[in-house]
């Protein structure tokens, strides 16, 4: 028999495919007569070419776009490649460096020797754990401001309103803050820097890298006429890591809240016994301290916490 987790987890399986499939969908009703139109263009601006040159043959046509694609899926720009910049050099290394370890992975630009993939299979390797224990580390030290923030909120509303409904406000209030610092904010300066984007395709690309989706369609920087180019990349490699860390403290802080933690909905009793530490079964019996921290005004609250903070003795 079938315990009720596993069958809510099988109706989320279904729900799961539904939406992707609903994703499918959509996506294609958007996107597949965009699609055409473009199509349409290019083959009526080839056509337009071959008759205006004559003397090139539509085989030698084929073969030329071919190897310009081929280059441009490596990264090889035809289009004023001379006078741009390389794409390995150091600004440019440093800025796919990043993208590698912290799984943005845009594909822009890719290693074209046999080296340098295994070089670059190896740096992931090393690199991801090293960035996931570094985020960790960061995330650990900006959860104790956050957590001063939700004392003080509950030492002022605490007799107003329920546990929960501080800690929405709480939540709510760094979503905001991190969401125009880290995605409103940057979108309007990549809007000025960038001569090609609107405000829509840099908000775009802002939540699309922070979210390690990384399509890859749009790579500040590469303008054939920009300046200062390795200053430019070292300072979106810093926003990147800094965005990311941002988005891991939302994500924790998220998972803080009890009543918005859907994943025990589709634990095993076994896994969800399992799951709780025997410590802070222990700091949750009656007459106990909730925290255990050197710092007690420093620790988080725990997450089986329901009690106002500024009642606790």
């Amino acid at each position: 028999m079938w315990s009720p987790a596993t069958v809510r987890l099988l109706v989320f399986i279904g729900f799961y495919v539904s939406f992707l499939a609903v994703g499918a969908f959509v996506f294609s009703a958007i996107e597949a007569p965009e699609e055409a139109a473009r199509v349409r263009e290019l083959k009526d601006l080839r056509q337009d070419f071959l008759d205006g040159h004559t003397c090139v043959g539509d085989d030698s046509m084929e073969n030329f776009i071919k190897e310009v694609l081929s280059a441009s899926n490596r990264g090889v720009s035809a289009a004023k490649n001379v006078s741009g910049e390389p794409n390995w050099s150091f600004g440019q290394s440093l800025f796919f460096a990043c993208t590698v370890i912290t799984t943005i992975g845009y594909g822009h630009v890719t290693p074209l020797s046999q080296e340098g993939k295994l070089f670059c299979m190896l740096y992931a390797l090393f690199g991801i754990p090293l960035t996931l224990v570094l985020l960790t580390a960061l995330v650990d030290r900006l959860m104790i401001p956050t957590t001063k923030y939700l004392h003080f909120l509950n030492s002022r509303l605490g007799h107003l309103y329920p546990p929960f409904t501080i800690r929405l406000l709480h939540f709510g209030t760094i979503l905001g803050t991190l969401i125009f610092l880290f995605l409103l904010l940057p979108a309007a300066m990549f809007t000025y820097l960038e001569p090609e984007w609107n405000y829509m395709d840099s908000l775009y690309y802002c939540f699309i890298s922070l979210t390690t989706i990384g399509l890859g369609d749009y790579i500040p920087g590469d303008a054939p006429d920009q300046k200062y180019r390795p200053l430019y990349k070292l300072m979106i490699t810093g926003y990147l890591v800094v965005g990311l860390v941002c988005v891991m403290l939302t994500l924790s802080i998220y998972y803080d809240i009890r009543q918005l933690n859907f994943g025990v909905l589709f634990m095993l009793e076994n896994d969800e016994t399992r799951s709780i530490d025997p410590e802070k079964m222990h700091l949750q019996e009656p007459g106990t301290n909730r925290t255990k921290y050197t710092n007690e005004k420093d620790s988080p609250t725990s997450l089986e916490d329901t009690t106002p903070i500024h009642s606790i003795p």
